[in-house]
């Protein structure tokens, strides 16, 4: 049996960051992350290219102009949406991460999602870096995982 599996190496890579200013202290946190992981897998910080948009919501469009650019191996999507008193949490963690899946479909580009859905801010400081990890490194290891499953394919 022939078995592909991507390894975890970023050497060459080219990869794009979409990132939400909205919770930015937590997102910059994502952010470091994800650029640390990046770099530690031999990839080279000058490969990164990030781009800023207002929140959530927005990140699936940039996502996949990004991906259907050409420019870019994979996209990395980072944010953070912490549950407030009214039901937007739900419609903005939703149609996010269906958007991100979309694009990463539509452009045949890895799309990772990388926006945490939280229930406190409590629970969003500990995925951003400490007791939790840091889950914009995890989105980069599968963006950098994903890039050479599809060369492999």
């Amino acid at each position: 049996m022939k078995i592909i599996e991507g390894n975890l190496t970023a050497a060459g890579q080219k990869i794009g960051i979409v990132a939400s200013r909205f919770n930015d202290f937590i997102v910059g946190r994502l952010i470091e992350g994800a650029q640390d992981c990046f770099v530690r897998h031999g990839g080279e910080s000058d490969n990164l290219t990030l781009v800023y948009v207002p929140g959530a919501f927005e990140i699936p469009l940039t996502a996949q102009k990004m991906a259907e650019s050409g420019k870019y191996d994979a996209v990395v999507c980072l944010g953070a949406v912490i549950r407030g008193a009214t039901p937007h949490f739900d419609m903005v963690a939703n149609e996010s991460a269906k958007g991100i899946a979309t694009a990463s479909l539509k452009s045949g580009v890895p799309v990772t999602n990388g926006i945490l859905t939280t229930d406190s801010i409590e629970q969003a400081i500990e995925r951003a870096g400490t007791k939790a990890g840091n889950k914009g490194a995890d989105a980069m290891i599968s963006a950098i995982e994903m890039v050479n499953v599809v060369k492999d394919l």
